[in-house]
């Protein structure tokens, strides 16, 4: 199989398809998009159809993907997809990144926006890629009729292979030109489940062989003619600005050009890296911190946990929670303390920029194509078109690339407004920079009281939430904030699963000078930790089996039910665990999927444990390639264990402690549990699986903890509870 590496595309015409220049033949191009008028339409409004396919006239099938792949397998997805019902073989299929275009590209869940994430990028391609690729299938066969003389429902298409039963045959490359001719279908039939070839089946990545060979660009890789390179000294308090600089020792450093103020603080242009980071050690600046972010995480947590004791505004309230604890049998309280997390991608933040005066040309791993281009030109001052954006691979972001104010490619622009050169420059981040940076997963801490009958049934619960809005101030603001909720802060509580009569949810939203960012599962992250130890502790209270106590607060979520049922099943659950095991259960949606994790553990006499075994099942409607769900899953949830166990972004007097992969530990191969995964059949549209393998798995091994030594850990990471093995 081979790999495409990623270059750029010239942006669509008009018409819906394009004959691609290939020598003196030519090929296909085509596309398809369910939300737009007819496929008249398509042809001639700008705008009107998206441009997914390429067929070469070596018959090579080049999917244009509009979402960024940094690891998550999307790419390989939506070649899937059209490789599904153009019946292509998988070694005919390759993928680039299509231009930065919302008009052509747009996310379908987000509206106006060209982006990745909230695991999105299949369940909103689903049909629209599959239709991309029976439409190309329908016109090439149109094509072939046309030329052999027979019925177009004569003709068969398999395996890239176009034939009817005269005998006669062709490849997509033979007919790709003529099919260009072909009228654009109105509804190409797409297949049904049991004439699936591909969808459902696991298939090679396709950028395994290139990455594994270092073909593929990442950022970092992109060079240009001429290109220098750039770091930028940024304030070590959040909020701070630059008071003074010397940079007289900087421009000592050989290989430094120059060194220039813009708003992000001092930026070093060198010839190369090292010349640029070794300049920017050399300056002298004095920062004023009159306006910046000084209190500790101490501090913080203090004022956050008064608040937590203090009513807030009411995001839920179903019933009379107050009054159902007055009367329940049992109580059962807990308080629970979230730290500021970093994303801590393997690839840190490179941007390259391109400016003429009147276009810019930036090559980077976008993940919000839309708002970088807007940013881009507000700071240049250049009209919107006239931005490029040229997506590479990305080494990781779960969620720190999809930024709501474009900083990273914010501060290129500055530095290419104040650099006043067409030469191209490259702006690169350590990894301190990126540790340092913020953007961070905010801190929380959760209040709850829950309340039991005589006869175990959890009739009250009370849930009081403290912490950052990711949103306020942003551009997506208006969507998601509501009555000054931010629906990330409550996502996992204002729409618990569990059937409890008496809910009363309130949020505090606080104001702290530390820029925040969702963060792989965003507000589940803490929310479903809350949730399903609470759970837990209720199940201990009533005496009662955790799946089985589940299950009965589950009645009215059929699908919540068939994942921990599945994971049960599998784990063992019900069976004594092996000798000197303990399991901890949880179950949680998120992106519309569904997943219980059952974790097993091992302790030992000096307290430590280790988590041994971790059994995921999850719901997330069509498995377009199970192979890569697997991966999601064990990915997302040694994610979230990681950061579980160890993690933590502090502050001292407002500056961050941590820096690098020293002091901000990583999963290690020695901390991974073997996981198995089992995927629950369904016919149900594709939902997401980036992110929903990662809430669920901290209170798994949390629960599995208590049982364990009866001891309930409600801060995280663990390390933080007193007591803590390792």
């Amino acid at each position: 199989m081979n790999f495409f590496v990623p270059q750029n595309v010239s942006k669509p015409s008009r018409r819906g398809f394009l004959i691609a220049a290939g020598g003196t033949t030519a090929g296909l191009m085509i596309g398809s998009n369910l939300s737009l008028g007819t496929a008249e339409a398509a042809k001639t409004a700008e705008g009107a159809f998206n441009p997914f396919v390429i067929i070469a006239p070596d018959s090579t099938v080049t999917v244009l993907s509009k979402h960024l792949d940094k690891g998550q397998g999307a790419a390989t997805g939506l070649a899937t997809l059209v490789a599904e019902e153009l019946d292509a073989s998988w070694d005919q299929m390759h993928v680039e990144f299509a231009p930065a275009n919302a008009k052509l590209y747009n996310n379908l869940q987000w509206g106006p926006y060209q982006g990745t994430g909230g695991s999105s990028a299949i369940a909103n391609s689903y049909t629209q890629y599959r239709s991309a690729g029976a439409a190309a299938k329908e016109m090439l066969v149109a094509a072939a009729a046309k030329a052999w003389g027979v019925p177009a429902g004569e003709i068969k298409v398999e395996m890239g292979k176009i034939s009817h039963s005269s005998g006669k045959s062709g490849t997509f490359g033979e007919f790709a030109a003529a099919a260009s001719a072909m009228p654009v279908p109105e509804k190409p039939a797409l297949k049904s489940p049991d004439q699936f070839a591909y969808i459902g089946k696991s298939f090679p990545r396709l950028d395994v062989k290139g990455k594994t060979e270092g073909a593929p660009i990442f950022a970092l890789d992109v060079k240009r003619e001429n290109m220098l390179v750039a770091t930028i000294a940024r304030s070590p308090k959040f909020g701070g600005t630059v008071k003074s600089f010397d940079a007289t020792e900087a421009k000592k450093v050989n290989g430094v050009v120059d060194v220039i103020q813009i708003p992000a603080g001092i930026a070093v242009v060198a010839k190369s890296t090292w010349p640029a980071l070794k300049g920017r050690e050399a300056l002298t600046i004095e920062w004023d911190f009159s306006k910046a972010e000084t209190r500790s995480s101490d501090q913080l947590f203090e004022e956050y946990r008064e608040l937590a004791g203090k009513p807030g505004k009411v995001f839920r309230s179903t019933g009379d929670a107050e009054a159902a604890l007055a009367k329940a049998d049992k109580v059962v309280e807990g308080d629970f303390e979230f730290p500021f997390l970093a994303h801590a991608p393997m690839e840190p933040h490179d941007v390259v920029i391109e400016f003429d005066g009147k276009t810019a040309d930036i090559w980077t791993g976008s993940q919000l194509q839309t708002v970088d281009q807007y940013v881009t030109s507000k700071t240049l001052g250049i009209e919107l078109p006239n931005v490029n954006i040229h997506t590479v691979w990305a080494g990781g972001s779960f969620g720190r690339r999809a930024i709501y104010d474009s900083h990273i490619v914010g501060e290129a622009a500055q530095l290419a407004k104040a650099w006043g050169k067409k030469q191209p420059l490259k702006i690169v981040w350590s990894r301190e920079d990126d540790i340092k940076g913020g953007y961070y997963r905010p801190m929380y801490v959760h209040r709850v009281k829950a309340g039991l009958d005589a006869d175990g049934n959890v009739i009250a619960w009370h849930h009081r939430i403290v912490g950052q809005s990711i949103l306020t101030g942003t551009p997506f603001e208006a969507l998601l904030v509501k009555d000054g909720i931010d629906h990330s802060s409550v996502e996992g509580v204002t729409n618990i699963a569990y059937d409890i009569p008496n809910m009363h949810g309130e949020l505090h939203t606080v104001k702290v000078g530390v820029p925040v960012l969702w963060w792989r599962a965003v507000g589940h992250t803490h929310t479903a930790f809350v949730v399903e130890t609470m759970i837990d502790d209720l199940a201990k209270a009533a005496g009662k089996d955790p799946v089985e106590f589940r299950m009965g607060l589950l009645k009215k979520k059929p699908r919540h039910m068939g994942a921990l049922k599945l994971a049960a099943e599998k784990a063992g659950w019900g069976s004594d665990a092996p000798e000197g095991r303990f399991r901890g259960v949880a179950v949680h949606e998120s992106f519309s999927s569904y997943v219980a994790e059952i974790a097993e553990i091992s302790t030992s006499e000096d307290g430590e444990y280790k988590v041994e075994r971790v059994v995921c099942a999850v719901d997330c409607g069509v498995a377009v390639n199970p192979d890569n769900i697997a991966a999601q899953m064990e990915g997302g949830l040694g994610y979230g264990l990681g950061h579980a166990m160890r993690n933590e972004i502090t502050l001292t007097d407002g500056e961050v402690d941590q820096a690098n992969f020293d002091t901000y530990e990583p999963m290690r191969i020695s901390d991974m549990p073997n996981v198995e995964t089992y995927i629950v059949p369904s016919t149900e549209a594709p939902t997401g699986v980036g992110e929903p393998g990662t809430p669920p798995v901290a209170p798994a091994v949390s629960n599995a903890i208590f049982a364990a030594t009866g001891t309930r850990w409600r801060r995280l990471p663990f390390t933080k509870n007193e007591g803590t093995g390792s």
